[in-house]
């Protein structure tokens, strides 16, 4: 086994149904089966649903055994509790995470106090041993930095956008960079979604979007956690020579994983033959049979 697994075990969430990838509930649904019965099945998060498909996904999951599919639920904050009734009301559903966007106009001490109304543990998972994950996307204005302290103070952790379907919702490195080293100084953990549709930061050739590379991601957050400057973490943000990323990587301790949890991708199989054939796991052909 690559002694570079433990720092991506569990990193890929399962966001198949999500633009760009738009996959059918239908086939998601299997296709994310199948992931997690691979040999890259470790490295496979939750499979990513939001509030308004669950009734789609009832139809998909009813055949599938009680607690047997874990989702990671992305829902408003105000609709978070009518969402986790919902779906507790599917036996084959698991909440292992909420993805909580908060929205325009409210405040963080507000948002924060809709998920304390709801206990983990009630409604969220299906025994006292298990206990979910809570992730409050960030937004981007000045609510950020007093929404990374209510977090920090109630242990729930952050969401970070990455990208989008439009320039602007790619947030450039040093924006990024500003909330990587926030949420790593306030002790608050992390996801990223949308927009890591690679290794290393890239130029989409169809969009001309600058993407960010989930590696570049890795290893900034790394830096972060050593008391790297937002500057420092910037440039490895925007780092473009793939030999430097890999260097750092090599040297990454598997407790950066603590801060940068996860991201969000539309495609499991990218990443993981990305990976393979970095030589950061087995054989890629060897880990995709």
């Amino acid at each position: 086994m690559s002694p570079f697994r433990g720092l991506f075990t569990g990193l890929l969430d399962d966001a198949a149904i999500f633009p760009p990838g738009d996959l059918p509930l239908a086939q998601a649904v299997p296709a994310h089966l199948a992931h997690r019965q691979s040999g890259y099945g470790d490295l496979v998060g939750p499979f990513v649903v939001g509030a308004a498909t669950l009734d789609e996904l009832a139809g998909v999951v009813d055949v599938l055994r009680p607690g047997s599919f874990d989702i990671a639920l992305t829902v408003p904050a105000p609709s978070l509790t009518q969402a986790l009734d919902e779906a507790d009301r599917l036996p084959a559903l698991r909440v292992v995470a909420v993805e909580v966007s908060v929205p325009d106009g409210m405040a963080p001490d507000e948002a924060v106090d809709l998920l304390r109304r709801r206990p983990v543990g009630d409604g969220f998972a299906r025994s006292a041993d298990d206990v979910a994950a809570v992730y409050v996307e960030l937004p981007r204005d000045e609510r950020r930095a007093p929404l990374l302290d209510a977090l920090a103070s109630a242990g729930y952790a952050a969401k970070l956008r990455t990208g989008g379907l439009t320039r602007d919702a790619h947030p450039g490195e040093d924006e990024l960079a500003s909330a990587v080293v926030a949420a790593v100084r306030a002790g608050v953990p992390f996801k990223a979604t949308a927009g890591l549709h690679h290794a290393f930061r890239n130029t989409d050739p169809r969009t001309g979007f600058e993407q960010h590379g989930f590696l570049n991601l890795l290893v900034a957050t790394a830096a972060a956690r050593a008391g790297a400057t937002t500057c420092e973490v910037a440039r490895l943000l925007a780092e473009c020579d793939p030999e430097r990323v890999l260097a750092d990587v090599r040297e990454a301790d598997p407790s950066v994983r603590a801060s940068f949890r996860s991201f969000g991708t539309c495609s499991i199989t990218e990443p993981v033959d990305e990976l393979g054939d970095l030589g950061l796991l087995r054989d890629a052909a060897e880990v995709r049979a």
